[in-house]
């Protein structure tokens, strides 16, 4: 008989054995479940590339919380499809006092107390220019978009926002969004940057659901490099000192390696971002027979959550809370 002092597969000889072992952990407090809201009443349209995910008026979308939230899963990040006749080159229809987006976080808040609503501040859904900066002459200007910013954050947190997530990538938009807060009495309100937001392929299906496309150009001054990885050091610190509460990196599958950088130099909470395109990718291969579903979706997660992400905003987050639950 061989003699092996170390066998490994002892600690996997059965489900218990494999449960007690196991290193990482995945929960359904762990996501942050991203909602597409638009204007009107008794409408729900599927995102044509997200299988799934639909966009809906805040009627049906109050309607779908009941369901969420009685899946245990405890924040949503909330996304509003604006028509192109309220966006303008100032994103101005962002901080209106009775414009719908605003109005849905107040009710949304008013019924369901305990659910966390993050929101998200950048431009892009309600410019004419489809970009996440103030433009002029075809370039995106930095510290004039700062004051929109800060207007969108206020009003966001006046409408009873408990995160704001800052996706816009302009330099200094988190000190100057937590100075604007601070100083308007809004202390408690979290930042969730989008510190490392990398100018990618797979926000495709995620620019369908908001018709928020750039009307010119790319996204490359602003967005990261997918080639970088120590640049990325570089946005979480700064981000860091001007008082970000949790950083985030978006998408999270192709870029693993920059959320565990950060997990392993930051001790505030990492999120990471698993993408629209991300999403679609293992739901078209799925109903084309090519893989389990079920399974690529716990696998992507999983590994999202050892690279070492406290939280996982994701498209999945009914799926999988529901095979979570029956564990």
């Amino acid at each position: 008989m061989i003699q092996l002092s170390r066998r490994p597969r002892r600690n996997r000889k059965s489900a218990g054995v494999r449960d007690l072992v196991q290193e990482t952990s995945l929960q359904v407090s762990d996501f942050i479940y991203p909602m597409f809201v638009v204007e009107g009443t008794r409408l729900q349209s599927e995102v044509k590339s997200m299988p799934g995910i639909f966009r809906y008026s805040l009627d049906n979308l109050l309607e779908e919380l009941k369901e969420v939230t009685d899946l245990g899963i405890k924040a949503i990040d909330l996304f509003p499809n604006y028509p192109e006749s309220k966006k303008d080159r100032f994103a101005s229809e962002s901080y209106q006092e009775n414009t719908f987006y605003l109005k849905a976080i107040t009710a949304i808040k008013e019924q369901f107390p305990e659910l966390v609503i993050m929101t998200d501040v950048a431009m892009d859904p309600y410019s004419s220019d489809g970009h996440d900066g103030l433009v002029e002459n075809g370039k995106i200007l930095n510290d004039p978009t700062l004051e929109i910013l800060a207007n969108m954050s206020l009003a966001q947190a006046r409408a009873g926002a408990d995160i704001l997530g800052p996706s816009d990538m302009m330099d200094g938009r988190v000190g100057f969004i937590r100075r604007h807060l601070d100083s308007h009495g809004f202390t408690d309100v979290s930042i969730m940057s989008y510190s490392a937001k990398y100018a990618s392929a797979f926000y495709g299906p995620f620019r369908e659901a908001l018709e928020s496309a750039p009307k010119f150009g790319d996204k490359k001054s602003y967005q990261m490099d997918p080639a970088n990885k120590r640049e990325a050091l570089l946005e979480a610190q700064l981000d860091f000192e001007e008082g970000a509460d949790m950083l985030m990196v978006k998408p999270a599958l192709s870029y693993l390696d920059i959320i565990r950088l950060l997990n392993e130099n930051f001790d505030i909470p990492i999120a990471a971002y698993n993408v629209s395109g991300e999403y679609a990718m293992v739901k078209a291969a799925a109903q084309n027979g090519w893989l389990d579903g079920d399974r690529a979706m716990m696998e992507v997660l999983m590994s999202i959550r050892r690279a070492g992400a406290k939280c996982i905003l994701t498209y999945f987050a009914k799926e999988a809370a529901v095979i979570l639950n029956k564990r």
